[in-house]
């Protein structure tokens, strides 16, 4: 269970934060596999026979299921411990973050890494990240005006508490797994330049740097804590990439400028509206011959209603309100109204690295893409297999 980052940011951690933090990933790794299967298990056999008695139907969406449980004890005592472990992964990690500003503010400024940042401070920061306290971390991504790169550091090792060692020793495992099914799935793809937007504290940006070394790599983000402290991250870690604040909606780069745009679960935290926005932002970044690459969660679409239910979880529990909303469209449509072809969609799913190995993602990347087919993917429990879709240019 990788509970300590191994970067060189990282904050120290007395022998009482790592039992703390320890203690909380244990209690979420039980909510998210034991309590979740007590749950699974009271909807095959109260929930679903008794909503098929009612209707002469199973539940046919996760709309139906989530209606369908909530007055079950499985779900609200798995409901109700899982909402009070997200808020202690943040209780445990704030106070270890404010005891160390003084050394994360040393290494931002005597790396250079802060000054490198583009920041753009009369940027009007969008609602969905000033208003919500996102995934319950107090203050969200926009975080502490006074302390800015505390959002990011918080971020950082709440995550690592939050996966329960799943995302890497580095929190890393998504880009890592996903640069490596790309150069396995198409070895002749050799982009020059790459761009991660929503890259938030750049944890899955420099995977796109290690795969390809010789890539001009960008990370965009509209929260200036997240990329003050990802710089610093990065930079600390001997990777060069350039840090920059954008909206998404609205990214200042020239047109056909990138091979590469990706983001990493970022697509379920923006409004419908934005989303579009995003998807024609990232084509016309594109050169002819360029992919667009979201690692995000399954859409409901192609899922079992259950399955379906328990991802949307989030969205009414965890402030995260276009997670549902998200998950009910479809990406290939989401890649058309963005003015891809049908004929170039892409979409496959990933093992992943740090759990299954290299060898098992070369083997994903030869075999049928498009389905789904797995109750773990996108999943962050046992097992877990990451969801990537997206659309080349021509």
């Amino acid at each position: 269970m990788v509970l300590q980052l191994k970067h060189a940011m990282r904050p120290h951690q007395a022998a009482e934060d790592i039992a703390r933090g320890r203690f909380v990933s244990g209690l979420r790794s039980f909510i998210l596999n034991d309590l979740a299967q007590d749950m699974r298990q009271a909807y095959d056999e109260r929930v679903a026979p008794a909503f098929e008695k009612a209707h002469g139907r199973p539940p046919e969406s996760s709309a139906e299921v989530h209606k369908a449980m909530r007055a079950d004890p499985a779900f609200k005592v798995y409901s109700a411990c899982r909402v009070r472990a997200q808020s202690m992964v943040w209780d445990a990690v704030t106070p270890v973050v404010q005891r160390e500003r003084a050394k994360l503010e040393a290494a931002a400024n005597d790396s250079g890494a802060a000054a490198a940042v583009k920041l753009a401070p009369e940027m009007e920061l969008p609602r969905n990240v000033t208003g919500l306290d996102v995934h319950l971390m107090p203050g969200g991504y926009a975080g502490d005006t006074d302390f800015p790169m505390a959002a990011g550091a918080v971020y950082d090792q709440g995550l690592a508490i939050f996966s329960m060692g799943l995302m890497g020793q580095n929190l890393d495992d998504i880009g890592l797994s996903m640069s490596t099914y790309v150069r396995n799935a198409f070895p002749d793809f050799k982009p020059a330049r790459i761009l991660d937007v929503g890259c938030t504290i750049g944890h899955n940006s420099l995977p796109w740097k290690q795969a390809y070394p010789d890539a001009d790599v960008h990370a965009v983000d509209v929260a200036a804590g997240g990329l003050l402290y990802g710089a610093t991250r990065a930079k600390l870690q001997g990777l060069d990439v350039a840090f920059h604040q954008m909206n998404a909606e609205a990214l200042d780069f020239p047109d056909a400028s990138f091979d590469l745009v990706f983001s990493s679960m970022f697509l379920h935290e923006l409004s419908a509206k934005t989303r579009r926005a995003f998807f024609r932002e990232a084509r016309r970044l594109l050169r002819p011959g360029g992919l667009l690459l979201n690692m995000e969660l399954p859409p409901n679409s192609q899922m079992g209603a259950f399955e379906g239910f328990y991802l949307d979880w989030d969205c009414y529990y965890n402030e995260e309100p276009f997670y549902k909303g998200f998950r009910d469209e479809d990406p290939r449509a989401l890649c058309r109204d963005g003015g891809f072809a049908d004929e170039d969609y892409v979409q496959f799913v990933t093992p992943s690295l740090g759990i299954y190995g290299a060898d098992a993602i070369a083997t994903a990347a030869a075999t049928d893409p498009l389905a789904v087919n797995s109750e773990t993917t996108g999943r962050l429990a046992e097992g877990v297999n990451w969801f990537g879709f997206g659309a080349w240019k021509r």
